[in-house]
């Protein structure tokens, strides 16, 4: 799967909270001062080729589609940022939300237990 750039994971973000839609749906989300509809629609393009996208004909334009699941590409990038930042240890990651305390060990003894129920 192709990397996104910020301004397209920003964008993409905004398709799947929307579903189908038009670059002029995405541009309304925006707060002010909202992009050109020009350079959203340019992202929608480069979205496509790198197979996010998908679109239909709808009536002078097109309507676009998201191809990939938010929940795909978000596993996706996890598994880049733990083989990038952790040297693709899952453990490494547990290792350090334990070490920045943003997991307990009794979380992880719950846990633990719960798993070994399955």
């Amino acid at each position: 799967m192709n990397r996104l750039t910020n301004s397209e994971e920003k964008i993409m973000e905004m398709i799947w909270e929307i579903g189908e839609c038009a670059p002029k749906d995405v541009r309304a989300m925006f707060p002010e001062p909202k992009p050109h509809i020009n350079t959203v629609a340019t992202v929608f393009q480069s979205l496509e080729k790198k197979g996010y996208l998908t679109h239909r004909p709808h009536g002078r334009g097109y309507i676009y589609i998201p191809a990939v699941e938010k929940a795909n590409y978000g596993r996706r990038k996890f598994e880049s940022f733990v083989s990038r930042y952790f040297g693709n240890s899952y453990m490494n990651v547990v290792s350090a939300l334990v070490k920045e305390e943003k997991v307990s060990v009794a979380e992880l003894t719950s846990f633990l237990k719960k798993l070994k129920k399955r």
